[in-house]
């Protein structure tokens, strides 16, 4: 049972990052997204800034250190695939 706000909000958080990787990876595999289209990269990017704020508020470091990663590996992609003038 969650007994303070910020747990809840916190959890909240790390099931909505789950969510947005899920349903990312689900629309790429069935042809909906393209894995290197901005909305697939921003799903991407969020959803691992969720596991972020989840997986550090629990201290599973592991898991933190892999989605900073993730985010980098989006971000880096995001910015790729800006128009350049």
């Amino acid at each position: 049972m969650i007994n303070d706000p910020l747990s809840l909000v916190i959890e909240v958080v790390g099931w909505a990052g789950a969510i947005l990787i899920l349903a990312a990876y689900a629309l790429v595999s069935m042809g909906r997204l393209q894995p290197r289209s901005h909305a697939f990269q921003w799903m991407n990017l969020l959803g691992a800034a969720g596991f972020v704020v989840n997986s550090g508020f629990h201290g599973a470091w592991p898991s933190t250190i892999l989605n900073i990663i993730w985010i980098g590996i989006a971000a880096a992609t995001i910015w790729r695939l800006a128009p350049r003038g």
